[in-house]
């Protein structure tokens, strides 16, 4: 995934030491395609070859909903409603190949889906695709099916780590 121009700008005076940085994902419900089954949107991302949420940074002056629908849609074509903050959690560290350290502070929200056809909206992913909820990939990350958990669960709350 491209970095954004202003942590190329922290990076190039920081170097690749940890940068705590604010992160968005989309748990996007749809329940439309079959009749009383929930489907999930997930992404192939480039860069692993795993199926991930949709997901990316809140750029500055950006509020955490509005770079969630805005990731959302320029990966997978799709448009969505924001129901509530799922899950807000602190992430264990990532490491780039160019050696860059990044912890993400991750919000999590649960989406309705609008419109728009599933497609690969940019070079983040190889593939979108629906979902029935109760038959996801295997190779989804434990973080990922955390993020879903906690997207599904019958509750108005957002779940915090403490």
């Amino acid at each position: 995934m491209p970095t954004p121009d202003y942590i190329a700008t922290i990076r190039r005076v920081y170097g690749p030491g940890r940068l705590l940085l604010p992160g968005v994902s989309t748990v996007v419900v749809r329940t439309d395609l079959e009749p009383g089954q929930i489907h999930l949107l997930l992404t192939k991302r480039a860069d692993t070859g795993r199926w991930s949420l949709p997901s990316g940074i809140v750029e500055p002056s950006e509020q955490p909903a509005a770079a969630a629908l805005r990731e959302l849609l320029e990966e997978t074509r799709i448009t969505a409603q924001v129901e509530r903050l799922a899950l807000l959690t602190t992430d264990p560290d990532v490491v780039y190949p160019n050696g860059d350290r990044c912890q993400y502070v991750s919000m999590c929200f649960r989406c309705r889906y609008v419109s728009g056809e599933a497609q690969v909206g940019d070079e983040e992913s190889t593939e979108v695709s629906w979902f029935a909820a109760n038959e996801l990939p295997e190779d989804l990350g434990d973080i990922q099916i955390r993020r879903i958990h906690c997207a599904l669960e019958d509750r108005d709350d957002c779940v915090f780590d403490v």
